[in-house]
């Protein structure tokens, strides 16, 4: 059972999904009670269109991505306060540009290749230890974030209005959620994927709202669902063969239906 342990791009793989599944229920859980859980898939989508600039100029993917879903964060979040444009109407215009850019640069880099398969549907193969440190040091630079300004960012998600009365900065603080989901994103795609990475942020969190508990023990359910399913999701494609990242959202799923089967029952 622990021979897995004695290839190095496993532990990797571990160290760097673990620190994705703490991170991303935190933001998760924000964005699923601010209902902007559609975000995930939009910044998931830019983050492929910087995948491919990375790939297509030989720079590492990890950093054109974050670079590319930070920027789009910040310019959604712009025009969705502007209410020029409905929010849901932004997030399809960067959803379907960003999928035509990276589909216009993938065919210039002369079609696809086992690169970006990796970066579609997450591989830990491919994780090297520069990723697991850049994952972890901006891991730690997301959670610093949070702690900062927790208290705002739960009042701003039941109440925006009464927050903003409050004198609390509501627009710099949506900013500044959104630019972090960007980075979560990015940070989660070598392990789950773009194609899978809105799951693993908001299944867990999804969850454990079924349960019906405290603000702080939700968030508590729904970073132990996230850590169980990265881990038995990697160990269990490890032995099965299969995708990492797809396994691990089954996993995430399975477990949601029978939260969800149990409690209505």
């Amino acid at each position: 059972m622990l021979d897995l342990f004695h290839y190095t791009f496993i532990v990797r793989g571990l160290e760097a999904g673990i620190i994705i599944a703490i991170i991303a229920p935190l933001i998760g859980m924000f964005l699923v009670l601010r209902r902007y859980s559609l975000i995930a898939d939009t910044l998931a989508h830019v983050s492929l269109a910087g995948v491919a600039i990375g790939l297509l100029f030989k720079i590492n993917a990890l950093f054109t991505a974050i670079a590319a879903a930070v920027i789009s964060s910040v310019a959604i979040e712009r025009l969705r306060i502007s209410k020029r444009v409905y929010g849901e109407s932004a997030l399809a215009i960067f959803l379907s540009g960003s999928l035509a850019l990276a589909i216009v640069l993938i065919s210039v880099a002369n079609g696809f290749n086992v690169n970006l398969f990796n970066y579609l549907f997450g591989s830990i193969v491919t994780v090297k230890q520069s990723d697991v440190t850049i994952i972890g040091i901006l891991g730690i630079l997301v959670l610093v974030a949070i702690a900062s300004v927790y208290k705002e960012l739960v009042y701003l998600s039941f109440d925006e209005e009464s927050a903003k009365v409050s004198g609390i900065p509501t627009r710099m603080l949506n900013i500044l959620l959104i630019a972090l989901a960007a980075l979560t994103v990015s940070l989660a795609i070598p392990i789950v994927g773009v194609l899978l990475i809105s799951a693993l942020i908001v299944i867990p969190v999804v969850t454990a709202l079924q349960l019906r508990v405290g603000f702080k023990q939700t968030i508590v359910i729904a970073e132990i669902l996230s850590i169980f399913s990265v881990i038995s999701g990697i160990v269990t494609s490890y032995y099965l063969n299969t995708s990492a990242g797809g396994t691990i959202v089954l996993i995430a799923l399975l477990i949601f239906v029978i939260v969800y089967a149990t409690k209505k029952r």
